[in-house]
């Protein structure tokens, strides 16, 4: 008996060289989106670093007897002098936010999953910690990640 008799080919797709192709820069598109909302959220995260550094010499220049010094960093911050960069670092299968300090010193802010788009909080130089916290394919969830998010990383805590 042909097995080849059961099989109804009529039913079956047939995936084209134009319809991987389709797909492939459809899968490209989301991954090049994805890095846009990351370098996206790094400015987002510097600003947040120069606003509430400002507001904070702004406080201590209230009570300060040396107010020239805290009016000379308030200038050097609206100049980024003195301010924290965040950068991507590409991985394998994640982009690292790293932040540098003026001093040099380096540290990993969050992971973003390079093909969907989850934020994970950082659990390690190396390692993300468990459970997504944001998804920057949903427009919401980027929207409300990008209001909530602070240099810190306390938006990364989980709620609850």
């Amino acid at each position: 008996m042909l097995y080849t008799k059961f099989i109804n080919t009529t039913d079956m797709t047939a995936a084209t060289f134009a319809d991987y192709t389709a797909s492939a820069e459809a899968r490209n598109d989301i991954t090049q989106a994805i890095l846009g909302h990351t370098f996206a959220l790094c400015q987002a995260l510097e600003q947040d670093f120069v606003n509430e550094s400002i507001r904070r010499q702004e406080f201590f220049l209230a009570s300060a007897v040396d107010r020239e010094y805290h009016e000379q960093k308030i200038a050097d911050l609206k100049r980024n002098i003195g301010a924290y960069q965040f950068t991507v670092d590409t991985g394998r299968k994640y982009h690292k936010v790293m932040m540098t300090t003026d001093g040099g010193s380096r540290s990993v802010h969050c992971f973003v999953d390079k093909k969907t788009g989850e934020v994970y909080k950082a659990a390690s130089i190396k390692a993300p910690a468990k459970g997504v916290r944001f998804n920057m394919l949903i427009i919401k969830e980027r929207e409300m990640m990008m209001d909530s998010a602070d240099w810190a990383g306390g938006y990364l805590y989980r709620k609850g």
